[in-house]
């Protein structure tokens, strides 16, 4: 009988493509295929897991438990995690967790599939293929694809895996090793079976996406592929998530003014603001090239949607370097922006060479007071859409409206457009809407027709 697995995927994106592409493998070989089910009921569970911060980490721990308790009750026959927690504490969790069956880490989790025993070690459609690496090419229409989690109109595109940045706070090199960039040909084939397959929106995603090709030859070729992947007929929205300010290629900016199907949009995160904070977190970047930063993106990309994150509390955030981020909250007006508060990863520069000196209320206060700001800034910049017309996706009914999202709003990470159910719209279609009001976050739409 055909066996069923259950995939659940916590975290990032980029985990949600490397379950996607186990989906599809599985899939190849006979298995029926199930992602995130409210109430699994196959026999095995694989648990794609993520080990970025303290939360994420603490999230994947109870989901394996409650995993486990579902195998020790007969619930399940088998369970088996892979990814980020994994890859980084495989032993311990090896020894805390007997219940479960394998565990696998960011790179190696294809092997799953000969470690059930049910097919051979070396499948005939991967022969040649040097599997041990986080990108080797992937055997797009010869038997195995990704099984897409998202609605079908779009997909995440993962470009590369790891970073070579290694600032001060962050574990992803810990996890993920050195940057690795996908061979852009590669991209461009996966491109095309997407949009056969219906997919019109890209989102494009890696730990940092302005270093994609310099670990082949030294040079960014973020903006030659991006302009590529432009010109594939059929692709209708291209967005770009996880950029770095240093060193950004500024020719991406004439893709974007140049190419209409590439999005007005662009994920950055800055981290804060403060030349002190910006040396202590290893950015390699200043103040001042943060401001001249902005407003060159603003100045070359009228319209621009930015979204950022920021962190409060990092190891010897004074009074001072806090008002400076907020200041510079106020001045950059972000579209989008998201914030968080330091918490230390072991392993990492912070936690070996800092103290985490600023107390967890203090901590909470800032988080709390800059994020107040940034909700006020959104309420008006959202506001002034009233009345302007937006061209826009349909991605979901969900009540009594349509669930739509225009070029400055990413899947299940910014705001949406809300339109009355008052009429058949397509889901996956584009249709140009008036904005008819507007709350903090949110915007309200009725569809606009000739």
């Amino acid at each position: 009988m055909m066996k069923t697995i259950d995939f659940i995927s916590l975290g990032c994106s980029k985990n949600l493509v490397d379950s996607e592409n186990l989906m599809g493998l599985f899939e190849a070989h006979g298995y029926h295929v199930t992602h995130d089910s409210d109430d699994p009921q196959g026999e095995i569970v694989v648990i794609n897991t993520c080990g970025f911060i303290a939360d994420a980490k603490e999230e994947s721990i109870n989901t394996i438990l409650e995993f486990a308790q579902a195998k020790t009750e007969g619930r399940i026959e088998r369970l088996y995690v892979m990814g980020c927690l994994s890859e980084r504490y495989l032993a311990e969790l090896e020894a805390e967790i007997p219940e479960v069956d394998g565990w696998y880490g960011k790179f190696n989790y294809r092997q799953l599939l000969s470690d059930l025993e049910t097919h051979p070690q070396t499948p005939p459609f991967m022969e040649g293929g040097d599997y041990s690496k986080p990108y080797s090419p992937r055997p797009i229409g010869r038997g195995w694809e990704r099984v897409l989690t998202t609605p079908r109109h779009y997909a995440y595109l993962k470009i590369s895996e790891g970073c070579d940045r290694h600032c001060a706070y962050c574990a992803i090199p810990l996890i993920t090793g050195h940057h690795q960039s996908r061979p852009m040909q590669e991209i461009l084939d996966e491109v095309r079976w997407l949009v056969s397959q219906g997919t019109k929106e890209f989102q494009v995603i890696a730990q940092e996406l302005t270093y994609y090709g310099v670990d082949i030859d030294g040079q960014q070729h973020i903006a030659e592929l991006i302009e590529q992947m432009a010109d594939v007929e059929g692709v209708e929205w291209i967005r770009l998530h996880y950029a770095y300010p240093a060193h950004f290629p500024w020719d991406l900016l004439r893709v974007m003014r140049e190419k209409k199907n590439v999005c007005n949009y662009l994920d950055i995160a800055l981290q804060h603001i403060s030349d002190h904070m910006l040396e202590r977190m290893r950015r390699h970047v200043t103040k001042q090239e943060t401001y001249d930063f902005v407003e060159r993106v603003r100045r070359e990309v009228p319209g621009i949607c930015l979204r950022t994150t920021l962190m409060v509390g990092f190891p010897g955030e004074t009074d001072e370097d806090f008002r400076d981020l907020l200041e510079f909250t106020k001045w950059a007006r972000f579209e989008r922006m998201g914030a968080f508060a330091y918490s230390e990863e072991e392993g990492t520069y912070s936690a070996e060479h800092y103290e985490d000196d600023v107390p967890a209320d203090v901590k909470q206060a800032r988080l709390d007071k800059l994020m107040r700001i940034q909700q006020n800034i959104s309420a008006e910049l959202e506001a002034a859409k009233i009345g302007q017309t937006l061209r826009v996706i349909i991605d979901r009914e969900e009540g009594d409206w349509y669930v739509v999202r225009s070029e400055f709003c990413s899947p299940e990470v910014d705001p949406e457009v809300l339109i009355p159910i008052e009429e058949q719209l397509t889901i996956g279609a584009f249709y140009d809407v008036r904005i008819t009001d507007a709350e903090e976050f949110d915007l309200y739409a009725t569809t606009i027709y000739e």
